[in-house]
């Protein structure tokens, strides 16, 4: 059974339709990215999944069970996280105070000394606001604050945006390890690369549309697809090391 199963979704902003027939899935421990330019229907995409937009049509399962038209409180409290692009942490709390009040709300929180271990940078950090943390820390505190939370499925929007090479490479070793403790994650990225540095199947979307599913190594081969949906070529060979 999938861990995330989504039919023919048609969502809105208002009178605009801007995603027509979404269909994806997610077995359980995958990680799955879904790619495209700007405006191609992402965010929205992450956002319908997690109740924050309500689709028109379409179904939506988390393990199995319908969250279709559910409130994203309650499908919060199934076990799916979205860590927003703006990350929207309390700038006015400490590290520590950021992710203790996440956890009043969660019935089988994660230990904060277990999520410390994971996240050394925020361990040192604990004491400090989290308006004074670097780029990659908030979004460091973002992930945390999710996993806390003990999900089934994190939902990741541009979490490499605006953050230096040597950053981007540090939460990708941090993403490899979520996934490998069996988190299962859906990352949106426009940092093509490092998006298939973590994730071995792929969805590309188009004006709303999925005009790509498959394998990263799929997509690698179609130079084609690649040039016209996401602006770039990937060179065959150029995920050897994975």
């Amino acid at each position: 059974m999938p861990m995330l199963e989504i039919e023919a979704i048609n969502s809105f902003y208002g009178d605009s339709h801007v995603l027509f027939d979404v269909s994806l899935s997610v077995e359980e421990h995958e990680v799955v990215a879904i790619l495209g330019r700007n405006g191609a229907g992402k965010t929205t995409t992450l956002k319908t999944i997690a109740g924050v937009l309500a689709p028109r049509s379409g179904s939506i399962r988390l393990a199995g069970e319908s969250i279709h038209g559910l409130p994203s409180h309650l499908i919060a409290r199934r076990g799916l996280q979205l860590v927003p692009e703006d990350r929207r942490i309390f700038t006015t709390l400490t590290v520590e105070e950021n992710l203790r009040l996440a956890t009043l709300i969660t019935p089988a929180a994660r230990p904060i000394d277990e999520i410390f271990s994971t996240f050394p940078n925020l361990s040192e950090r604990r004491r400090a606001l989290g308006g004074t943390l670097s780029g990659g820390e908030q979004q460091m505190l973002a992930i945390a604050r999710a996993l806390i939370r003990s999900p089934r499925l994190m939902l990741l929007d541009e979490p490499f945006e605006g953050l230096a090479p040597v950053i981007v490479d540090d939460l990708v070793s941090l993403c490899r390890q979520l996934a490998q403790s069996g988190v299962t994650i859906v990352i949106v990225e426009q940092d093509v690369r490092a998006a298939l540095l973590l994730a071995p199947r792929v969805y590309v979307l188009n004006n709303g549309h999925v005009v790509f599913e498959g394998t990263r190594e799929a997509l690698q081969a179609d130079p084609d697809l690649t040039t016209r949906y996401l602006g770039m070529g990937l060179e065959t060979g150029g995920f050897s090391n994975l």
